[in-house]
């Protein structure tokens, strides 16, 4: 204290940082708010940024919820999941030894004699507290509850050895039972069956949490259309905070390349437009758009899907040699579905050539069969090897037949991006998948459309930057619209 006075009196004899010993430390440099706070480094030779843990934590959760609003906005079948840590793993074994140890005690008291309740009276407690969350917000409902769950009249009720533990187990399923949705009403019947009072605790518990993610879907789905709605300003808005605080001017190398790659000399529009199409096959030895990696795995998705589809065709229309395939409309579409049956789980070029082989007894067995249905000998040895030969060429990409449908699909798309809320008939060869052809487009043209409403501004302030034409700002109407008469934001 007397040293701390000294230096107030006294403050022009205090040492200058260049006179302070190295490892001493200043007043202010060991103060709490040093010590939370965090030089970012600079990206583009501006002065570095000095940022507080609680900035630098709420930047990261608002680019989580930015993902989280993303996903919602795009996957209309997006719900919650419930945790379980992997079984092996060591956060599974620890709890699985806490549970297995909460459970134990609560049996050995019961068993006791007398019986010990102590580890009853918490867990109904728990239950009390719970409930509510879970029933419909009725005054008469909630009374009951508190009144029947009253922790002083249980904990009265075990220290006269008079508790009934079972029946307040049946008062909770009772509970439950008029508040869980249609789909648990089998769980509580299953609850009703049970006799041992500690088993039918665990799964009470069990249910109870399976309730909770019940209730957060349907709350997540009374507000999706509003998030719907405003999730492209959220993530505009949320990625204009970022580029702020952390990235300013140093670009996107990888979104830069992309579009460089696919520079048309027609416009910025067709810039972008080339770039989308480039997504639907993107090449492996390029890194991916930042501005686009939260959707990779989707176009990695939809890529997969077209590829699905090419090889499908290529396999449908090299399968048509035989007359019993190309004049049996009824056996080319059964031929097709089976086709596709084997093929929906092809997701890397690794796995075409056992696809392929599977395909090629396929279509054996069906054309042999279709030929005894009409008393036609079946085809011979012949035939089959150039039929397998044909078939297993389509292994490459650059393959004709493969090749030939690859062009026709991205002529499809092509022309489905650009149509105003028309799809056109199928390419030849594609007919028999004309289903997966339409969800597929619909699917891409969701991605590309939203995307494009939050990163388009990003996209041509790129374009501009690297020199493009002067009439293609970033502040013209259609920049956030590149496919022709199409809404700018995608409904999920």
């Amino acid at each position: 204290m007397e040293k701390k006075q000294q230096q107030e009196q006294e403050p022009d004899q205090s040492p200058s940082p260049s006179q302070t010993r190295l490892g001493e430390r200043t007043e202010s440099e060991s103060s709490v708010d040093s010590m939370t706070r965090f030089v970012v480094p600079s990206l583009d030779g501006s002065p570095p940024k000095i940022v507080t843990i609680e900035e630098v934590s709420g930047i990261f959760k608002d680019l989580r919820n930015m993902e989280l609003a993303h996903e919602i906005a795009l996957n209309p079948d997006f719900k919650l999941k419930q945790y379980e840590p992997p079984t092996h793993s060591f956060e599974g074994r620890v709890k699985a030894m806490v549970h297995k140890a909460y459970w134990d005690v609560l049996r050995t008291q019961l068993e006791r004699q007398p019986p010990q309740y102590d580890q009853a009276i918490r867990l109904l407690a728990e239950i009390k507290e719970c409930i509510p969350q879970l029933v419909a917000p009725n005054e008469r409902t909630i009374s009951r509850i508190n009144e029947v769950l009253d922790t002083d009249v249980i904990r009265q009720q075990a220290e006269q050895g008079v508790l009934d533990f079972k029946a307040y187990a049946d008062f909770v399923i009772l509970i439950l039972s008029q508040s869980c949705s249609a789909a648990r009403d089998e769980a509580v019947a299953e609850l009703r069956k049970m006799d041992d009072v500690v088993d039918t605790f665990r799964s009470i518990l069990e249910l109870m949490a399976l309730m909770k993610l019940d209730m957060a879907n349907f709350m997540l789905e009374l507000a999706r259309k509003e998030i719907s709605a405003n999730s492209v300003q959220y993530e505009k808005e949320k990625l204009s905070k970022y580029l702020h605080e952390f990235h300013g001017k140093a670009g996107f190398p990888a979104t830069e390349d992309w579009l460089q790659r696919n520079r048309s000399d027609v416009s910025n529009h067709q810039t972008i437009y080339n770039g989308y199409m480039e997504l639907i096959d993107y090449p492996a030895d390029k890194e991916f758009p930042e501005l686009l990696r939260i959707d990779k795995e989707r176009f990695a998705g939809i890529s997969w899907r077209a590829q699905r589809l090419i090889l499908c065709a290529s396999l449908i229309s090299i399968a048509q040699s035989p007359p019993i395939i190309s004049q049996r409309p009824n056996n080319r579409a059964k031929l097709a579905k089976q086709l596709e049956i084997i093929m929906q789980d092809v997701k890397d070029e690794t796995q075409v050539p056992a696809a392929l082989e599977s395909c090629y007894e396929q279509i054996r067995c069906l054309v042999n069969s279709a030929l005894s249905q009409e008393q036609q000998p079946d085809m011979d040895e012949a035939n089959l090897a150039s039929l397998k030969s044909q078939l297993m060429q389509l292994s490459s990409k650059t393959s004709p037949v493969r090749s030939l449908m690859a062009k026709r699909l991205d002529l499809f798309v092509r022309v489905s991006l650009r149509a105003d809320n028309h799809i056109p008939p199928p390419p030849a060869g594609f007919k028999e998948f004309e289903d997966e052809l339409t969800a597929l487009i619909s699917s891409l043209l969701r991605l590309i459309t939203y995307n494009h409403a939050v990163f388009g501004e990003q996209f041509f302030k790129i374009l501009e930057k690297a020199g493009a034409s002067a009439a293609e700002s970033p502040s013209e109407p259609a920049a956030a619209a590149p496919m022709g008469g199409r809404a700018q934001v995608a409904n999920p």
